[in-house]
């Protein structure tokens, strides 16, 4: 093995994860804490320990995701076996930005079902609890997962892999916007416009509301980027759209007690 090329991504996915999640954490948190507060989705914070589990499971995390991406690119028992190519010439400038929305699709779907399986009682327990003690998501729960669900979550990668030809590029892009929207989706604050859940394209885009009910209730909610699949498999909240109009209609009325 490879140390160095494996620490490499460690650095990668980490500085990826560390970066969004402390900007984040810091404007919302901390610079606009009294500000902003009336805004925040659930009123009230997170405690220490809640940050310090969120971060120490994500850290582990992320040596998951950075083993398996090590496996897929520099074993050469695998990756002569992978659609992973170099050249972008080799399939061409249209596929080499049509293949985004593909992944995009790909992972979306992915999810919900993945999401869906870790939320059976017996998963549940003994794997995605620990995604969920985070009641009250701060942006650091972006990657708290159990070790064995960082595997399936980073399975996304696999499938990518062995499914459709994917550039480096492809890799180290689409997975920018995934931690961001990841880092969005718990940030506890919602970021969309009022009556954005209700147009056109916004009653199909999954919330930050969206996803903190999931985190506050545990049933319901199980989009990644996309609420095709909740919509379609009647998994939606039947109050997310009352608590989006509540959040985003809120005004500041008293001042921030801080506990």
């Amino acid at each position: 093995m490879d140390f160095s090329r494996y620490f490499f991504f460690v650095e990668l996915i980490g500085l990826r994860y560390l970066v969004s999640a402390a900007i984040a954490f810091f404007i919302f948190y901390v610079l606009m804490k009294r500000g902003w507060w009336y805004k925040k989705i659930q009123q009230k914070w997170p405690k220490n320990k809640d940050y310090v589990r969120e971060i120490g499971f994500s850290i582990l995390t992320v040596f998951i995701f950075a083993l398996v991406s090590y496996l897929l690119l520099f074993n050469n028992s695998i990756r002569p076996h992978t659609t992973f190519y170099t050249d972008i010439h080799q399939y061409g400038w249209f596929y080499f930005y049509a293949a985004f929305p593909i992944m995009f699709f790909m992972h979306d779907a992915y999810f919900y079902w993945m999401h869906r399986l870790m939320h059976h009682p017996k998963v549940f327990r003994l794997i995605h609890l620990i995604h969920h003690k985070s009641i009250n998501p701060s942006p650091w729960a972006a990657y708290a997962f159990h070790p064995l669900e960082a595997f399936v979550e980073v399975g996304i990668v696999v499938v990518f892999l062995f499914t459709i030809p994917i550039h480096k590029l492809h890799l180290a892009m689409f997975f920018v916007f995934m931690i961001l929207y990841n880092v969005y989706g718990h940030l506890g604050w919602e970021l969309y416009p009022k009556g954005f859940n209700k147009s056109r394209i916004g009653r199909w885009v999954n919330t930050s509301v969206n996803h903190n009910q999931h985190h506050q209730h545990f049933k319901g909610n199980y989009g990644l980027y996309t609420l095709i699949w909740d919509r379609w498999m009647g998994t939606i909240r039947e109050d997310y759209d009352n608590k989006f109009e509540e959040v985003k209609t809120r005004k500041k009325e008293k001042e921030l007690v801080v506990t």
